[in-house]
């Protein structure tokens, strides 16, 4: 009877605190905790610019399967202000989808200068609507540069191409587009969704780890990857590096007519009411008010692909394009179209097109002007 109540006495007075975990931080240690995590969250994409590999040099474009990695975008547009006079943004027709880096725009406008003046910043599918929003917060480093802007008619070729439906559909880079405003009726992602994205362009460790997951990880998370690949050391896939920037074009170098594409009646939305066009003359109005001189490349499009009525309608919405242009004093050029088994498509050239187009913008008055010093 007296061992229980010298037992009771005793657990009296040792008083187990209550709590689930072994270990329990104090005050302060919870301080150097937060401390520690924030210094690992600002400071961990800074230190890994400086580690991973990532070899550019001429010609270089972003690997196409990497083409939603703003991080990396963001990584190579600092190295290409640095590097470059001359950046050339714009979609896969910058980008040069069915030709070898080699034969894209940017590398052929430095062959014909015989320096390496111009950096090739096109991404593949990013619309107009998509291309303010990689430049607004993933293209901050360009800042007094001279820009070459593409403008590809083809994302005012249907209300679905312009984002006017209000059928919900996927289509490129939602992440860089309008959350809010302007409203993208097409659109559909919940509130809670927008804030995030929103959230995420101004937080450069959310991007890395997207990243991250995108290079080396086939766009999963590390749990997920190693379920997947139980055999494989997660460390050696990262520092296998970034995969080089390919020199093959992704599909066979024919004309549409030997594709055996028809004739298209391309049901042109009024210029005044696109959302691709609004949006893309933000964009001409961001890089200006960073001091850089921008000149605007309206396509080069396939007009032969064009029934007549679609013909006219674009004939006309060039015409308002281009007297735009002329209103606010921007240095464009609109290149007369390339011979018809020049064009792979609608808006691609094979490679004998963009030779030829080349040497009618660097014989371009304004362009020389402008764009060369």
């Amino acid at each position: 009877m007296t061992d229980t109540h010298n037992n009771s006495d005793q657990m009296k007075e040792y008083k187990i605190p209550y709590g689930s975990n072994s270990i329990r931080l104090s005050g302060s240690e919870w301080i150097f905790v937060a401390i520690l995590c924030s210094a690992l969250f600002l400071f961990v994409p800074m230190l890994w610019g400086y580690v991973e590999k990532f070899e550019t040099g001429p010609d270089y474009r972003l690997p196409y399967e990497l083409g939603y990695d703003y991080w990396l975008y963001n990584r190579y547009c600092r190295r290409a202000c640095s590097e470059y006079e001359t950046l050339v943004v714009g979609d896969s027709v910058i980008w040069g989808h069915y030709v070898a880096k080699d034969n894209t725009l940017s590398s052929l406008l430095n062959r014909n200068i015989n320096q390496n003046q111009f950096a090739n910043l096109g991404v593949d599918g990013i619309h107009p609507a998509a291309l303010g929003g990689l430049l607004r917060y993933f293209g901050r480093d360009i800042s007094g540069k001279k820009v070459i802007v593409h403008l590809n008619p083809l994302w005012m070729s249907s209300q679905k191409h312009d984002l006017q439906t209000d059928k919900e559909f996927r289509f490129n880079h939602p992440k860089l587009v309008p959350q809010f405003s302007p409203k993208i009726p097409c659109y559909k992602d919940t509130f809670s969704k927008r804030v995030s994205i929103a959230v995420e362009r101004y937080i450069s460790f959310l991007n890395w780890t997207s990243h991250v997951k995108m290079v080396y990880f086939e766009n999963m998370d590390l749990p997920t990857w190693t379920m997947e690949h139980p055999y494989n050391n997660p460390l050696t896939a990262v520092l296998s590096g970034i995969p080089a920037s390919e020199n093959v074009d992704l599909q066979e170098n024919i004309s549409w007519m030997e594709k055996g594409i028809s004739k298209q009646d391309f049901e042109w939305v009024e210029l005044e009411t696109s959302l691709q066009w609004s949006l893309f003359r933000q964009t001409v109005e961001l890089l200006r008010a960073r001091a850089n001189t921008v000149f605007v490349l309206v396509g080069p499009f396939n007009e032969h692909m064009l029934k007549m009525d679609s013909f006219n309608a674009y004939q006309e919405m060039k015409r308002k394009i281009e007297t735009w242009l002329r209103q606010n004093n921007m240095a464009y050029f609109i290149p007369s179209p390339l011979p018809s088994d020049f064009y792979r498509d609608a808006s691609h050239p094979i490679a004998e097109g963009y030779v030829m187009l080349a040497k009618q913008l660097s014989a371009n008055q304004s362009f020389r002007s402008t764009m060369i010093p």
